[in-house]
């Protein structure tokens, strides 16, 4: 039975915890509140931190005999008291995961009922020391700070068994190639009494395991393994078709079924050498984006719009989203599943926590693996976004030299988060599931005594440095870009009102910070209000100056396939919410200029060559390399480059032809060129690719002073 819909609402006090949740409350006077949702969401908690009681009516009669029933509470954000007839079942932690309370017995003594739950979701009082698993939705420079996720954002629901429930079912592919694939599968079952019983598997309707075991009262963890010959393997889209099987568990008690529990899976293999991934044994450069929360009240987004997201980053040329500091809807990682999309998943750590979160970030990432484990899609864990006790976020300006310098002894330096907490995740992940990578955390640099980080998080162009910066940095530094999960810069959204650009130029620029994520200090340095006479050019400038930064990024680790970049996530893909942030679709899912260079940036084939530079004086000397980076499987047989610079007065031509083997990253030549004297103007270099019906094209400007 599903008790979604109309629940009643009310600030959770003292006096109604203990009047307010048995059968003879009064409750005719509270709010209405839908469910799921969150409190906010309704005009009577619009600005309310909660704790905020809900209660429903319901009627079921009692279960028969030989049955159980239970309460699920498939998600609440953060925490919850749950109470059925006035009886307490038990408190709940954690936002991603459901919650089971047996009430066979409370079921039994009438027909009429009432739950009632109270929610607890409130600010961290010390950013620095976060107390609650939220990830980015309490603590983001991309999400309004001064909201709140707090509710009963998934369903509550009633479920029948008989005398054995399966409380959670874990199934995992250790390996698969065409000759077989090997599931590991772990099961509780819950028993009322001590009893036997049977325990069936089968794959695609077809049983492939049965076995009797006996079961003692209460929970009773099973494991067991299974192989399957000549699988259908599941590959990212890149690669091949993303086949998917289903895998039911059923337990039978006297030749009855008692309950089942069903997924659907994929065969495939995954292995993480040196920041280089492999689906099935081949190797994968991965080009990838972070990605939010579709909307930032993860209750609001529909089935459609969390497969769209997935939908517009494949069709940008995208192998792999990284789930940012979060966990989101179950529909996402089907969509994932279904489109063949890799999914980076990060645990909801960010940034800083108190010492009181290790027990329950280790419950709760073993919760994850149970939770999402089966989805071929998810290649990698993560569990901490940037383990630094930063009190940072929209709103909150320091200097960047001040946050650099803690930001690096954070880095270098012993913490709490970083080498204790994480340490402890990784540890529940690799012990939860053995078959995928799991990194510590993401955004490391090297640091003692190992001298060995992770990802690396590189905003040139907008936190430092500049937008050139990046091909001298991976010179200087080929360590640091074996995989960037992090780079670009803000640009304004398409959907803008909310800016009030008739303001123009006295835009209320600290509400826009606080609560948009705008950045006015970076929008200053590179691209400032200040250089523009209408917010339209203003804008359009953001656009220009972020699709710049991430072309040529992408670019430039391209070029880097293998030796030593394994791949890149940019971010990000989307907004959550009205916002001015570093996302290639706003809020309204309206691209902007950014999204379609990186479509071009992305595509399976690209000729790049050495960036010209921004300026060129007469008598300089222009030696530029030009590269053929390819993701197809097959070779491009015949292939012919071209390039032609232009500048006032003149054009000079090149022409290269060869094969460009699979997987790979050719240089192809060196253009070799003398800036003549003559008259100052633009200079254009653009380079084509032909291979059988292969063509395109890239574009480089620099002015000629």
């Amino acid at each position: 039975m599903d008790l979604s819909g109309t629940w009643r609402a009310t600030p959770a006090t003292d006096e109604l915890r203990r009047s307010g949740i048995g059968l003879s409350a009064d409750d005719t006077r509270w709010s209405t509140i839908e469910v799921p949702g969150h409190w906010r969401d309704h005009e009577a908690f619009a600005r309310s931190d909660g704790p905020v009681l809900y209660r429903r009516h319901f009627t079921a009669p009692p279960p028969l005999a030989g049955e159980r029933r239970f309460l699920v509470v498939e998600g609440v954000f953060y925490q919850a008291d749950v109470w059925l007839d006035g009886a307490y079942l038990g408190d709940a932690e954690g936002y991603f995961f459901p919650h089971r309370y047996d009430i066979t017995a409370l079921s039994r003594l009438a027909d009429d009922h009432v739950v009632a739950v109270e929610v607890d979701c409130r600010p961290p009082g010390d950013l620095a020391a976060k107390r609650s698993i939220t990830g980015v939705f309490q603590h983001w420079d991309c999400l309004d700070p001064s909201d709140n996720p707090g509710g009963l954002w998934r369903p509550v629901r009633l479920e029948t068994t008989g005398p054995v429930v399966i409380d959670r079912v874990r199934v995992l592919c250790r390996d698969a190639n065409a000759e077989q694939a090997h599931l590991r599968l772990h099961a509780r079952f819950d028993s009322d009494t001590p009893r036997r019983a049977r325990i069936v598997t089968r794959v695609d309707g077809r049983v492939v395991a049965e076995t009797d075991r006996s079961l003692a009262t209460g929970a009773n963890e099973v494991d067991w393994t299974i192989d399957i010959a000549a699988p259908r393997l599941w590959w990212p889209w890149a690669l091949g078709p993303a086949a998917l099987t289903d895998v039911e568990v059923s337990v039978e008690v006297d030749g009855e079924v008692s309950h089942r529990y069903g997924v659907r899976t994929g065969l495939r293999q995954v292995g993480w050498n040196d920041w280089t991934l492999s689906v099935n044994g081949e190797r994968l450069f991965v080009k990838g984006a972070n990605i939010g929360p579709t909307t930032a009240h993860l209750a609001r987004a529909t089935p459609d719009q969390l497969r769209n997201d997935v939908t517009w980053a494949r069709e940008a040329g995208l192998d792999l989203l990284r789930v940012h500091a979060h966990i989101t809807r179950p529909e996402f990682y089907a969509a994932a599943d279904e489109l063949g999309m890799l999914v980076w998943q990060d645990f909801p750590l960010q940034w800083g926590y108190a010492r009181s979160v290790r027990r329950q970030a280790v419950r709760q990432a073993r919760e994850a693996v149970d939770l999402l484990g089966h989805h071929p899609s998810i290649a990698v864990w993560c569990g901490h976004n940037e383990p630094l006790a930063l009190d940072v976020g929209p709103g909150r300006q320091t200097s960047i030299a001040r946050l650099a310098a803690r930001f690096m002894a954070g880095q270098q330096l012993p913490t709490w988060n970083r080498t204790v907490l994480d340490r402890w995740v990784k540890r529940a992940f690799e012990g939860a599931d053995d078959t995928r990578p799991v990194i510590p955390h993401s955004g490391v640099l090297p640091h003692l005594p190992q001298l060995d980080g992770t990802d690396s998080h590189l905003y040139f162009g907008w936190y430092h440095g500049d937008e050139r910066d990046l091909p001298r940095f991976a010179a200087a530094a080929p360590r640091l870009v074996r995989f960037v999960s992090e780079f670009g810069a803000q640009a304004v959204p398409c959907s803008a009102s909310f800016m009030e650009p008739d303001r123009w130029p006295d835009l209320d620029w600290e509400h826009l910070e606080r609560h948009h994520a705008l950045q006015k200090r970076q929008f200053d340095r590179y691209v400032p209000p200040a250089a523009h006479s209408t917010f339209e050019a203003w804008s359009e400038a953001t656009q220009q100056y972020q699709a710049t930064v991430l072309k040529h990024h992408i670019e430039t680790l391209r070029r880097l396939k293998y030796r030593p970049t394994g791949g890149f996530c940019l971010f990000a893909l989307t907004d959550a919410m009205p916002a001015v942030t570093w996302s290639i679709l706003d809020h309204e899912r309206l691209p902007k200029r950014g999204y379609q260079a990186v479509v071009d940036a992305c595509r399976p084939v690209i000729v790049v060559a050495d960036r010209l530079p921004a300026r060129i004086a007469p008598g300089d000397r222009l030696d530029l390399d030009v590269h053929v980076v390819s993701d197809l499987r097959v070779a491009q047989e015949s292939t012919e480059v071209t390039a032609r610079l232009t500048w006032p007065g003149g054009t000079q031509q090149w022409r290269f032809s060869g094969d460009v083997p699979p997987d790979s990253c050719v240089r192809v030549g060196r253009l070799s060129w003398k800036a003549p004297e003559g008259t100052p103007g633009e200079v254009t270099l653009v380079l084509a690719l032909v291979a059988g019906d292969l063509v395109v094209e890239n574009r480089d400007t620099a002015r000629l002073s």
